[in-house]
């Protein structure tokens, strides 16, 4: 048998960006561009270097280990909470820190950098959050909202049915009023299955879609703030998934379970709404897990090359990293534009939106197959970390609106564009 060579034997080793929080913070440093930091204002430049800091610490040098084992990714998601920093969109009062759509962008882009599954735990967190704040009462958004933020409660959007995916009009289950003795209405019955749910398994409070009218479609949408322990509630076990090991993704069952009305989020046949309001904020997420998984794995393919190549790259390889590097600085600049028209009209248009998560995560997957091609037969050593930036780039193709329903979406803002065009 061979033995193997010097530079073969040290491919097996983890590479220093993925155990040493200087080397990780030099390195990314290095790739941060000057073009994308110009979109950034100073507390937004705070915000991204507070969390590159506790990324470096404590999320990176674990995310291998955490993949590897299908460990939740609790610790990393509480270290965030605890330098209290998991709240950037919640207003103070609640126990964030209001910040802006970029400083969030950013913030989740550093995240998933290094490691993609805790920005997934991180983002659904605000996604349980948000519909409160926006749609639920002080009291609601008192009694769940601070807990989500500091990590004492993890959250869930319960959207997706075995039949409803992309298309949330089309959900079945159904949510039942029931009236008090003064005629007025006092608790829901929901019943019906949620699946594909992330931190479904184990989230103590359920922003839970429901229809009080099947025949009416969207009209009929109402959200509601469930309990995680509310009876006839159930759970399967967590699936195991291609990636994003580190994050649980169960079904949830509900057998008549009691809702009081006061946890309705807006009135009856509002959720709609509520999903679109969502959407933004959601699909923001997604495309910055795009972006920031290029960047993990463009990091990753240029330590390793760098260990077997030294200093100086062959041109071919030279050539490959330089299309990597121009795909990630555009998605960026997508992604904090967009993020920036956010916090300037309070929304963006739907193709603007669609473009934006159909672009980064693309993007995200792309980097991430060029990364594992680029590394030749070394891409398949788990050790080295491109073959998890793949795994993981998938499901941000498909969650969050498919990329197919992007172009769709896409396709209707050109056409509404042109309408009044005359050819």
């Amino acid at each position: 048998m061979n033995e193997p060579t010097a530079v073969t034997a040290g491919m097996h080793e983890p590479l220093a960006v993925d155990t040493d929080p200087a080397a990780y913070l030099a390195l990314h440093a290095a790739l941060d561009e000057d073009v994308a930091d110009a979109l950034l204002d100073d507390r937004e430049r705070e915000v991204r270097m507070r969390i590159r800091q506790v990324v470096a610490e404590h999320v990176a040098p674990g995310a291998a280990a955490r993949d590897r084992n299908h460990t939740f990714a609790h610790d990393s998601y509480q270290a965030l909470a605890r330098a209290g920093l998991a709240g950037l969109l919640v207003p103070e009062e609640y126990g964030g820190t209001g910040d802006s759509t970029v400083a969030y962008a950013a913030a989740m882009e550093e995240i998933t950098a290094g490691c993609a599954a805790t920005s997934l735990v991180y983002m659904t967190q605000m996604h349980a959050a948000y519909p409160v704040l926006h749609s639920g009462s002080r009291e609601l958004a008192r009694q769940y909202v601070p807990g989500l933020v500091d990590g004492s409660r993890y959250g869930s959007l319960g959207v997706t049915e075995p039949g409803a995916g992309s298309d949330a009009s089309s959900l079945r289950t159904l949510a039942t009023s029931e009236s008090g003795a003064d005629g007025e209405t006092s608790q829901y019955l929901i019943t019906g299955s949620k699946t594909f749910i992330t931190t479904g398994d184990r989230a103590d409070v359920i922003i839970c879609f429901a229809t009080v009218d099947p025949r009416a479609g969207r009209r009929g949408i109402t959200a509601f703030a469930v309990d995680g322990d509310a009876p006839g509630l159930t759970r399967s076990a967590p699936f195991s998934k291609m990636g994003m090991h580190a994050s649980s993704t169960a079904e949830l069952f509900f057998g008549q379970t009691p809702v009081p009305a006061s946890h309705r989020l807006g009135g009856e046949g509002e959720g709609w709404a509520i999903v679109v309001s969502s959407v933004t904020k959601s699909r923001i997420s997604a495309a910055a897990q795009g972006v920031g998984l290029a960047r993990g794995a463009y990091a990753h393919a240029l330590a390793a090359l760098h260990r077997v190549h030294g200093p100086e790259l062959p041109p071919d390889v030279a050539f490959v990293l330089a299309d990597m590097r121009g795909r990630i600085l555009s998605g960026r600049l997508m992604l904090l534009a967009v993020a920036r028209e956010v916090d300037r009209s309070g929304g963006a248009t739907g193709g603007a939106i669609g473009l934006m998560k159909q672009t980064c995560t693309d993007i995200g997957w792309q980097v991430a197959v060029a990364a594992t091609k680029v590394l030749g037969c070394f891409a398949d050593l788990a050790v080295l970390g491109a073959e998890r930036y793949l795994r993981d780039a998938k499901v941000t193709q498909i969650y969050d609106g498919t990329n197919e329903v992007q172009r769709l979406l896409v396709a209707r803002d050109t056409a509404e564009r042109l309408k009044d065009v005359l050819w």
